[in-house]
């Protein structure tokens, strides 16, 4: 699907593709990228390299055009984990045309970013613009995502959120890459600027998107050292929890070991037997007192005997 804007009155409009300053191509057919190869000197593997998820940012520059493989945060997609992945977007530069190459979404040609554009090279700042703003929106969602997880991980005992916890470091290592080799390839627009034909404007806007580029490369950065450095505490937290749940049921079998082997021992036709004088409600009302203070006195010895084993360790 391809999609023709030009510049008017500040803002992008839709029009034919002959007076067209800005092109965007979605999901491109065969037909649209043999088009593509054609009119912009490129080779099949570069299409091919847009559309691959896994291909690295880069930066091609020749006399005719500037082509531009950009790394772009996905939607996120919540199915049993939530994952935050990332995508390629081509970009190419050519005279005073810019085209957008999307591998499945349309690029958001509405958004507050794109309010006041003055020409394809600004345009294409804006966006890319609004690309880095909606990965440190991302960040945040992963920063909120990691806490309410690791609240959670205080009091389970399984592995359901402590793998969410893994898809998140595996995200945050994909976004750390791509927010740094994008970087990259700012740096080198950067330094080809002048000639490329921006104007000192769009060089300064440049400069805003690099600094908040490197601000969100910097957070990445950070929320993955701290969640790597924090996973293995968290899968410890897990079987602590499992410990002590095995040691309270190990607790409660043990008072009620004796008490099974009385009530074993004696039966309900012998004791009814020895307790033939006393009425019925009297009898098994003093049974039932007996088991329950037994139970408490093993109890309460069975917890004291943990005690003193876990002060002894800590003396140890």
């Amino acid at each position: 699907m391809k999609y023709c804007y030009d510049v008017d009155g500040g803002r992008l409009t839709e029009c034919g593709e002959g007076q067209a300053s800005v092109i965007v191509y979605e999901n491109p057919s065969e037909q649209e990228k043999e088009e593509l190869c054609r009119a912009y000197d490129l080779d099949p593997m570069d299409i091919e390299g847009v559309l691959d998820p896994d291909e690295v940012a880069r930066v091609e520059f020749t006399p005719e055009r500037t082509f531009v493989i950009w790394k772009m945060p996905d939607n996120v997609t919540i199915s049993g984990t939530i994952q935050f992945q990332v995508s390629s977007l081509g970009i190419i530069l050519a005279s005073n045309r810019l085209v957008f190459i999307a591998p499945r979404e349309k690029v958001q040609m509405d958004g507050r970013q794109l309010k006041r554009v003055v020409s394809a090279r600004d345009c294409l700042l804006r966006v890319l613009f609004a690309n880095v703003r909606h990965y440190q929106g991302h960040l945040k969602a992963i920063k909120q995502v990691a806490q309410e997880l690791e609240a959670k991980l205080v009091t389970s005992m399984e592995n359901r959120y402590l793998l969410q916890m893994f898809a998140l470091g595996e995200s945050l290592v994909y976004y750390h890459n791509a927010i740094e080799t994008n970087q990259t390839v700012l740096g080198k627009i950067r330094a080809a600027a002048e000639k490329l034909g921006f104007t000192p404007e769009e060089i300064e806007l440049m400069d805003d998107v690099m600094i908040e580029n490197q601000q969100a490369g910097k957070q990445a950065a950070i929320y993955t050292s701290v969640l790597s450095g924090l996973m293995d505490a968290r899968g410890t937290i897990i079987n602590n929890n499992m410990n002590v749940l095995l040691k309270n049921l190990t607790i409660i079998n043990v008072v009620f070991l004796p008490l099974n082997l009385i009530a074993s021992i004696l039966g309900m036709s012998e004791y009814s037997e020895m307790t033939r004088g006393m009425h019925w409600t009297i009898a098994y009302g003093l049974f039932a007192a007996v088991m329950v203070i037994l139970g408490w006195l093993t109890w309460w010895w069975l917890t004291r005997v943990l005690e003193r084993q876990h002060m002894a360790g800590k003396g140890a």
